[in-house]
Parts: structure tokens; C-alpha cells; sequence
């Protein structure tokens, strides 16, 4: 199952609380067709049926079936730049 670390939690709970104003938002990463590895995001009030609901601190990340299936075994990381950025890294589990 996708883990999320301690930055990535943080960032993801502020994101979805600043533009979607509920606690039960989160963020929806599904897989683009198309282009094997490439992942959209997106604020999301709720999950969609067949979504994994992946929870961190806090944080909720809601997982299309396909990007369920290839992050399984991997920790998403974030940071914010100086620019005030996002940006999301995927890494493997130790």
C-alpha cells in the first residue's frame, strides 16, 4: 500500500482543506492513459467507487484503480519550493 511521509501527509491535508474547505477532502491521484508512470492530481471532495483510501496523519489520498495497483509498493514524498510550489516525488518503500 502507498505510504505517505510526514511532508507529504502535511501538504496533502493542507491542500485539500484550502480548496475544498471539508475534512473529508483529499487528494485523487489517478493514472493518465496513455503514458505508462505519468500521474494526474487533483483535489478531491470524496473518494470515487473502486478509489483505495490511503490515510496519514490526517491526510486522505484517494487512489484510482490503476495508480492503486502500480504505487502499491511505493512512499509518496513533497515539497514546497521557494516559489511555493508543490512538488510531489515518488520513491520505493525501504
Amino acid at each position: 500500500m502507498l505510504t505517505l511521509t510526514e511532508n507529504a501527509s502535511t501538504i496533502v491535508k493542507t491542500i485539500a482543506t484550502q480548496t475544498v474547505g471539508t475534512e473529508d477532502a483529499g487528494l485523487r491521484i489517478s493514472a493518465q492513459e496513455g503514458t505508462a508512470g505519468d500521474f494526474a492530481v487533483a483535489p478531491a471532495e470524496a473518494p470515487e467507487p473502486g478509489d483505495q483510501v490511503v490515510e496519514s496523519e490526517g491526510a486522505k489520498v484517494f487512489l484510482e484503480e490503476t495508480a492503486s495497483a502500480a504505487l502499491s509498493d511505493k512512499i509518496l514524498d513533497a515539497q514546497v519550493d521557494q516559489a511555493g510550489s508543490v512538488q510531489f516525488q515518488i520513491g520505493q518503500q525501504a
